[in-house]
């Protein structure tokens, strides 16, 4: 009869130090779990990885573009919900008034409203040249990018070609995509937004 071997209950390498009113346990390392504990959730100054500047990312984050396609579906059916508003000045409407605030957040706006260490270098660039660190041609670049060309195809489709709809819808894209191409990165045309 083989005799079953009784589990020691300081087992795993543990030992316990009696003090005066406590019992204080140790780890293999000889530290107090208490202060094993605490290690964990100690910052590790220097070595901790955050962005400089959050607007750089912003749209690179979770759920991001949906929100942004809803909003822009969420702009539309209110602008359809309006009886007097035929369907083709609806399609002219949303894509106007989604490139006029596409136009303000991205390439109005300076600066960025967290306290950066750069210097006052994001001072002085619009969110848009702030995004991505300045790196043309990224996945978040190419979304904000595409997305009021698919808008303005719609729109011009729905509004059957119309000349009136059509130049206006053309301008509102042009005043919107001009400012996203790598040429016009940091150009302030006509000293417009320098300061």
């Amino acid at each position: 009869m083989q005799q079953r071997k009784q589990p020691r209950p300081n087992e795993g390498g543990v030992r316990e130090k009696k003090t005066s009113d406590f019992l204080v346990r140790y780890d293999n390392t000889g530290r107090t779990l208490f202060s094993a504990l605490l290690s964990v959730f100690k910052m590790n100054v220097g070595v901790a990885h955050s962005e400089v500047n959050p607007n750089t990312r912003v749209m690179n984050s979770r759920g991001i573009w949906l929100t942004y396609l809803l909003l822009t579906i969420v702009l539309h059916i209110i602008l359809l919900s309006i009886p007097f508003f035929t369907v083709p000045l609806v399609w002219t409407l949303t894509n106007v008034i989604h490139n006029l605030v596409m136009y303000l957040f991205l390439h109005t706006v300076k600066g960025t409203p967290f306290e950066t260490p750069d210097q006052g270098k994001a001072r002085l660039l619009t969110h848009w040249e702030q995004m991505d660190y300045g790196v043309q041609f990224t996945s978040s670049r190419k979304f904000l990018t595409i997305s009021p060309i698919v808008l303005y195809i719609l729109a011009s489709f729905y509004t059957k070609y119309d000349p009136t709809h059509f130049l206006i819808n053309t301008c509102s894209l042009l005043s919107v995509l001009l400012p996203k191409l790598p040429q016009f990165h940091g150009v302030r045309i006509f000293g417009i937004n320098k300061y």
